[in-house]
């Protein structure tokens, strides 16, 4: 038995890189709640999530003064077990974010100690399908960005052998958005992927219309075009577009996921670890959608979906868009346009836990 003796949280407030805009809201900060959890043996595993301004003390009281305290005198192997426990301790709060982002940082510490107790990777012990997958940029295509920024950033993206990248659209008229589209694709030609990301600004009739103004461009997929909670309407663009839909990263249980893809409403999953509560409801997405046929390209967190996308057959992309420089003693790995899955045991994520303590705020 690895029994928990100890379990504690903590925030800290991680700066953007640069300035990040879409059609909703800019990226403020990266609040950080970490998890460090230690088993009888000594052993320690570190576990986090996020938000991107608001309501990381809210996920920092979710753990301390309920889920933490059931973690001690736990078997920290079994891990399934004590995520159904702390889930079903929450009930009248689940599903949602707030319940979620804390399940998460706890899941995560507890894959990290698992890792390296048996010494070895998050890529290979979650399944270990292959060490490297492409890689797509988000960087260079936030909406503030002038169409001349974004001709430049995808070129340099293409130059640098990266397959694909993710421009920002939502400008107030459709054609705003498509000269800025059609300007990329005239640089970089068909051989690079472009991808589109509404973030949830649109109708359901505002982004069919885009859509078919869009398809001639050829683009990879057309992100959350329309609110989440708009599942009906999801299905009604799938199938009213050869564009494909993609979809995930403000769903929070894979429930969720599992009504979009038995309706058909879409076509790319984009799981991300934090938000879906762990990776071991994360796995059983990314499973899931290789029922369906339907690729996984996670959201954000490129440092630790680096390590999951390599784990499974259906993993096409891991978005870039690094945030844990200031505070990791090593970068994420990229050759020839792949990211690289690290081999050290545990996430991968070598933590400079100086810098962390430099920014923690509670």
């Amino acid at each position: 038995m690895a029994k928990i003796v100890e379990a504690t949280a903590y925030l800290a407030d991680i700066e953007v890189e640069t300035l990040r805009t879409d059609a909703v809201q800019a990226f403020l900060k990266q609040e950080t709640v970490f998890v460090d959890l230690t088993i009888d043996d000594g052993s320690t595993g570190t576990g986090y999530s996020y938000t991107i301004g608001t309501g990381g003390t809210s996920v920092l009281a979710m753990l301390r003064e309920h889920l933490l305290p059931r973690l001690i005198g736990a078997d920290a192997a079994q891990i399934e077990h004590i995520w159904f426990d702390l889930f079903a301790s929450t009930r009248a709060t689940t599903v949602g974010a707030i319940t979620s982002l804390a399940l998460a940082a706890v899941d995560t510490a507890l894959w990290d100690l698992r890792c390296k107790r048996a010494g070895e990777p998050l890529w290979q012990l979650a399944g270990g399908f292959r060490r490297r997958v492409p890689l797509y940029d988000t960087e260079g295509g936030w909406l503030h960005l002038s169409t001349e920024e974004l001709v430049q950033g995808a070129l340099a993206s293409q130059a640098a052998g990266w397959q694909g990248v993710k421009l920002k659209v939502g400008k107030e008229r459709v054609d705003q958005d498509l000269e800025r589209l059609s300007a990329v694709r005239d640089a970089v030609g068909q051989g690079l992927d472009i991808m589109v990301d509404a973030n949830q600004s649109m109708t359901y009739a505002e982004a069919r219309r885009r859509a078919a103004a869009f398809e001639p461009l050829g683009l990879a997929w057309f992100e959350e075009p329309l609110p989440a909670d708009d599942v009906a309407g999801h299905v009604a663009l799938a199938r009213s577009t050869s564009i494909p839909v993609a979809v995930g990263e403000s769903l929070y249980s894979a429930a969720q996921f599992r009504d979009y893809l038995a309706r058909g409403a879409a076509s790319i999953v984009q799981v991300d670890v934090a938000r879906v509560g762990g990776i071991t409801p994360w796995l059983k997405v990314a499973h899931l959608a290789e029922t369906f046929n339907v690729d996984v390209c996670p959201h954000f967190l490129m440092e630790l979906h680096v390590s999951l996308v390599a784990a499974i057959p259906n993993g096409r992309y891991v978005e870039h868009i690094p945030q844990l420089r200031a505070v990791t003693r090593s970068p994420m790995v990229v050759e020839d346009g792949h990211a690289v899955a690290p081999d050290a045991p545990g996430l991968g994520i070598a933590w400079d836990l100086d810098e962390i303590d430099n920014r923690r705020k509670a």
